[in-house]
């Protein structure tokens, strides 16, 4: 979800120890395996790994783009820019093929691996989140409601309401599916509510509110807006790669199985 609120421009690598959340019923632990430069300039608004390269939706009127690049030095190696009046939001790889929302364009751009724009879908309402669960895209507008969409041409498939103990979760925002759940970051929280995408039940939270206070804050940065906003798994370690809005570090975690 997007505020207009510029980010500092400043690039920092920035290192800590591993540490992990508490122990808590309901909550998955992790620990901190790296940590990697993040352009604090970024508005991050979607994460995602093609080929080993990291994907990011950056947002902003006048500043939204797509960046591709290496993730242990933070620099973008590619980088397409949106006109001026779509606000980007949440990205998802699809193959060979990146599908990156707009927050109120009610357009969902498509492009090739070297981000060359080569289609677009319409769709009405918000969008917020994306991410592809291997047959469709699934997709936040802000509500606790998420969206199946088929990928070949982003039509409806169904949709899903997300529940904690019954009771709904909105404001999801940036997504991600790996090892059959959805990962969903909540506006304006440090959590991220991991959920069983046949039901939308909640299974469990990550508190990354640790993440938050391990890292200088660049100057301009803004404590209210600047939120976590950005995961990213990697299936060939395991990792995921967590950042927020304009944060100047990516954190690489690991999450701990149940009393791990």
């Amino acid at each position: 979800m997007p505020r207009v609120v510029a980010c500092a421009v400043l690039f920092v690598a920035h290192a800590c120890a591993a540490q992990t959340t508490t122990t808590e019923n309901g909550v998955t632990r992790y620990e901190i395996v790296a940590t990697h430069p993040h352009d604090a300039t970024s508005f991050t608004q979607g994460l995602a790994l093609l080929n080993g390269e990291l994907v990011e939706s950056r947002g902003l009127l006048g500043q939204s783009a797509v960046t591709l690049g290496a993730i242990r030095t933070g620099i973008a190696r590619r980088r397409q820019a949106l006109a001026p009046e779509h606000f980007a939001e949440g990205i998802a790889v699809v193959g060979d093929r990146l599908v990156q929302l707009t927050w109120r364009s009610g357009l969902a751009f498509v492009y090739d691996r070297e981000l060359r724009k080569i289609g677009e879908h319409r769709y009405a309402g918000e969008g917020w989140g994306l991410a592809y669960d291997g047959r469709d895209l699934l997709m936040s507008d802000g509500s606790d409601r998420i969206t199946r969409r088929r990928a070949r041409d982003f039509t409806e498939a169904g949709y899903f309401d997300v529940r904690d103990r019954g009771r709904p979760v909105p404001q999801l925002n940036e997504l991600e599916f790996a090892r059959g759940r959805l990962y969903a970051n909540v506006w304006y929280s440090d959590r991220v509510a991991v959920i069983e995408p046949r039901t939308g039940a909640v299974e469990s939270w990550i508190d990354f509110s640790a993440l938050r206070r391990g890292f200088a804050r660049p100057p301009g940065f803004n404590e209210t807006e600047h939120v976590l906003n950005g995961i990213a798994y990697n299936p060939a370690n395991g990792h995921f790669y967590v950042t927020g809005k304009c944060w100047p570090v990516l954190y690489e975690v690991r999450l701990l199985p149940a009393g791990g």
